[in-house]
């Protein structure tokens, strides 16, 4: 990675991309602060290199990961950074949506779900991936687990597995983490597993995205819902995958920033489990 940070610091229109991978790597690892940093430093530089879009883009990668590790009002500040750098980007707009629905910013979020319907209601990739992910989120913050499964019939195989045009990567699949979090809401622990999987089995399109390292997590509260609904060996067998998965999404995370809201999380349901 450092070597290829130093290439990237030599060509000016591309240093903004390189800076937002590495924000993307250290998220992975839980260093939220260093991807902060580097968040802002890829925002200057694409905007020094008149590629505000691509600056929004990358606000839009961190409100994302905001809201994912439980910091709701920094979440709001990225979201609300993104669009005032680029309002009318497609793809600032559906990030800032999302992010708003999983703060729980529920009037904004449905807001530019109308907006996102009217202008693009024949993009493939708006309508059956972006807008059923915001509107399950909208659901699940309902505790509407199972209009929010219902929400995602559409951005199922193959479609779920689309290049996003402005992601960094392929595709963090935020359809199928926001489904595994549904099916956890549902208290269907067999069906979560197997979303939060999907993720872990693609990495090649997922690559450094917060997704990938919180897939984990996933998994290891799926199993644990399993041991709490299942008796004798089954739940003995469920329970130790579960503090398997947890150990695997905490030693990944062994260095990650200690005040991360959804780091404490695990680390107690982890303690709870033992």
């Amino acid at each position: 990675m450092a070597a290829q940070q130093q290439w990237f610091a030599t060509k000016a229109e591309d240093e903004q991309y390189g800076l937002s991978l590495a924000a993307e790597s250290e998220a992975y690892v839980g260093h939220l602060e260093k991807a902060r940093q580097l968040t802002r430093r890829s925002v200057q530089s694409a905007v020094q290199t008149d590629n505000k879009e691509s600056g929004a883009i990358w606000w839009g990668s961190a409100d994302l990961r905001e809201a994912a590790f439980g910091n709701l009002a920094e979440t709001r500040q990225a979201a609300d950074a993104g669009l005032k750098v680029d309002a009318a980007s497609q793809g600032v707009i559906v990030q800032a949506a999302l992010a708003y629905a999983m703060a729980g910013d529920a009037h904004r979020a449905e807001e530019m779900v109308d907006e996102l319907n009217q202008l693009y209601p024949l993009d493939t990739q708006i309508q059956a991936l972006w807008l059923p992910a915001i509107r399950a989120q909208l659901a699940l913050n309902r505790k509407d687990a199972t209009q929010a499964v219902s929400d995602l019939q559409s951005a199922l195989p193959p479609l779920e597995y689309g290049q996003i045009g402005f992601a960094s990567s392929v595709s963090c699949l935020y359809p199928t983490y926001i489904r595994g979090q549904a099916y956890l809401g549902a208290g269907n622990g067999a069906a979560a597993a197997a979303e939060f999987q999907k993720i872990l089995d693609h990495r090649g399109i997922v690559w450094n995205c917060w997704t990938g390292a919180l897939a984990r997590l996933g998994v290891a509260r799926a199993n644990a819902l399993q041991a709490k609904s299942s008796t004798g060996t089954d739940a003995d067998a469920a329970r130790t995958r579960a503090l398997a998965t947890y150990k695997d999404f905490l030693t990944l995370w062994k260095d990650a920033d200690p005040d991360i809201p959804i780091y404490k999380e695990a680390k107690a349901e982890y303690t709870k489990l033992l």
